[in-house]
């Protein structure tokens, strides 16, 4: 079975689809977090992954990337819908916030976040790393759901599985950046490698080491993320559906397809 569109997200996805079948699939970067599971929604065809494994087993720092971008690539997707946890640098993004991400500032180390690291060079450009036709889409829909959300964020990207010191979150905002992750690196500069169209849905559930001069805001605890995301997550599946319904997973308007071009260095 093949996929037009891929979705990656946490656990709490595996019951977005009524039926679903899992596909063995091993790549050339190894076998992906989960395998994908491959069912409809709203006629099309849809390749869901588990980020973090089932049980949640897989800490950040060691999602085999590569193998999951390129197990849906191998699928057939063109698009992929990525849902993720995210911590808030600024006040108005408040737990229980959906967020667009329209750039993000990678500070991991070590990660293998290229699949051009031998025999051929590419120069990949990231200036807009988020596709801005489902962004624009899903702008829309957020809005007629009436869902509070924001649709630009900069997500700075951290190792984990930690979360930041004071002093560290304080300088992230200070930057200017609205929000912190673990994930959206190298997720969305690998999907650009393999051409596809990807956007990034961050839902807010805490305020990272607090927020300077608010002493009633309290650093982050991992039950925090886990009952915020619980509270939001059908929500999230619902945003997902209808995205799903929505995109078209043939005709492409954006950038995205030709992220190739002139990228591949031959002399």
């Amino acid at each position: 079975m093949q996929a037009e569109i891929g979705i990656i997200g946490g656990s709490g996805f595996y019951s977005l689809m009524e039926k679903s079948e899992a596909a063995d699939i091993s790549t050339e970067y190894g076998k992906p977090s989960s395998a994908p599971a491959l069912g409809m929604i709203g006629g099309k065809s849809v390749a869901f992954i588990s980020r973090h494994g089932k049980g949640h087993t897989i800490p950040p720092h060691k999602v085999p990337y590569r193998a999951n971008i390129a197990a849906l690539a191998g699928l057939g997707a063109k698009r992929i819908i990525a849902t993720s946890t995210v911590g808030s640098l600024r006040e108005e993004y408040a737990p229980g916030d959906f967020v667009l991400f329209d750039q993000f500032v990678n500070m991991t180390n070590g990660r293998q976040d290229t699949f051009y690291d031998k025999d051929v060079v590419a120069h990949v450009s990231m200036a807009e790393p988020y596709c801005g036709e489902m962004r624009s889409i899903a702008s829309k829909l957020l809005k007629e759901m009436n869902v509070k959300y924001h649709d630009r964020g900069t997500a700075v990207v951290i190792n984990g599985p930690r979360f930041s010191s004071k002093a560290e979150s304080r300088f992230f905002s200070s930057q200017g950046f609205e929000t912190i992750n673990m994930t959206q690196y190298p997720e969305a500069a690998l999907a650009r490698e393999k051409s596809l169209c990807y956007l990034g849905i961050g839902i807010v559930t805490d305020y990272d080491s607090g927020l300077e001069g608010n002493d009633k805001i309290a650093a982050v605890t991992t039950q925090d993320v886990l009952r915020v995301f619980g509270e939001n997550v059908e929500k999230a599946k619902s945003v997902v559906r209808e995205l799903v319904r929505r995109v078209d997973s043939g005709k492409r308007q954006c950038e995205c397809s030709k992220s190739l071009d002139g990228a591949i260095v031959t002399h």
